[in-house]
């Protein structure tokens, strides 16, 4: 097999929303960008496939054209029949099937001028002074930058940022197929479900699609059985649930952003940047500790990636990549941390204690809810909504 050498301005690596991102943002600002996958789009991807409101300010208009439902109700649940149900008049999440968006991506960046070479999985990458060269099985490829989009096995963590070691937690998705109407109780109005009762130290998921319901159980533990015993009991035990045919659900890692991210040293140095080399989305593990929300934040992380790496190229200047660092420090450092924080409160508080603290002070628990919800719509941030509860404690609000 003849082996060529083609060279770019950049290479991404993984075509999810975070690849697609990346390579749109730089394609249409001139570069010169090869965006490689090993899969073929449209693929299905084990995902819930819910988005938090927020996403709709980070993309173009014609995203609303994969959405397939409008959540305004998300109801939160803790065990038995106790329940928040909270309400807006304004969109809290938007649900996707992952084939569709995720195609959806790929073709805007297709538009923008990237070239994309599906079926070609990368096998070797080195990362020079002089750039970088990349590998798959049927070529050999030459950039500038080379961007890991790759998710949380990521390649191009393995083999440029060796030594990083970040939380995995386990987590199992099924979908039930079928019409919205006759599978799902809230027939009016698309409501999401949180169920804190369906893990120990995580949270059970469903979400209403078009065309069925996406439903699955995360645990915030290390441990590969909890999660099946979780997702047996969720499906057993919750009343929306009752009488319908579950397939069985496929396991992902959700690779959360752990403490070593956002502690007291300077947050990501060089865990994200090394070399010629940047990671974005799932591979630079910048998902939300708290829910393990990780769409926003590679499409978001994305974009900043592409700002760094453009003033980069510009300039001919190495050093300034690591501006990415910095923008993803200022944007999601704070954000992190207090998602942590709130985290290890929620989770690792025994399920008595949620069903005790919401039985004798529903109104405190209902606006703690309410302002989580409008942290989905972008209203509000973890770091305000944790200085609102300290407040409410009359503890002082820590200055950042």
């Amino acid at each position: 097999m003849a082996i060529s050498s083609d060279n770019y301005d950049v290479i991404v690596v993984g075509m999810g929303p975070a690849g697609s991102t990346a390579a749109f943002e730089l394609s249409r600002r001139g570069f010169s960008v090869l965006a490689l996958d090993k899969q073929v789009h449209p693929r299905y991807k084990v995902c819930g496939g819910g988005l938090s409101a927020r996403i709709a300010k980070i993309l173009s208009p014609d995203f609303f054209s994969v959405v397939e439902e409008t959540v305004h109700r998300v109801q939160f649940t803790y065990g038995g029949d106790q329940s928040f149900l909270i309400e807006s008049p304004d969109p809290i999440a938007y649900m996707v099937m992952r084939d569709k968006f995720d195609q959806w991506l790929v073709e805007k960046s297709r538009q923008a001028g990237t070239i994309i070479h599906e079926q070609q999985m990368v096998t070797k990458i080195q990362n020079g002074e002089a750039g970088v060269d990349v590998f798959t099985e049927q070529s050999c490829y030459h950039a500038q930058i080379v961007i890991g989009a790759d998710g949380v096995m990521s390649v191009v963590a393995q083999q440029c940022f060796s030594g990083r070691s970040f939380q995995k937690i386990p987590a199992l998705e099924s979908e039930v197929p079928g019409e919205i109407d006759s599978v799902h109780p809230f027939q009016e109005v698309p409501t999401a479900l949180i169920s804190l009762q369906a893990a120990k130290k995580g949270y059970g998921w469903i979400f209403p699609k078009k065309a069925g319901l996406s439903l699955g159980v995360g645990e915030f533990v290390e441990g590969t059985k909890r999660p099946k015993q979780s997702f047996r009991g969720f499906i057993n035990q919750e009343p929306m649930l009752a009488g319908l045919n579950v397939p069985k659900p496929l396991g992902f890692p959700i690779p959360i952003a752990s403490a070593k991210a956002y502690g007291d040293a300077p947050p990501w140095a060089g865990q994200l940047v090394r070399g010629r080399a940047l990671l974005v989305g799932d591979a630079g593990h910048l998902v939300d500790p708290l829910l393990g929300e990780g769409i926003y934040y590679a499409i978001r992380s994305s974009q900043l990636a592409a700002k760094a790496v453009s003033h980069m190229l510009k300039h001919s200047d190495l050093c300034l990549l690591r501006n990415y660092e910095t923008l993803v420090a200022n944007e999601f450092g704070s954000e992190f941390r207090v998602a942590g924080k709130l985290g290890k409160i929620i989770y690792g508080l025994p399920r008595s204690v949620h069903r005790w603290a919401g039985r004798w002070f529903p109104h405190a628990y209902q606006r703690v809810l309410f302002r989580y919800c409008e942290v989905l719509q972008g209203k509000e941030t973890y770091q305000s909504l944790w200085d609102r509860i300290l407040q409410r404690l009359h503890w002082p609000c820590r200055k950042k």
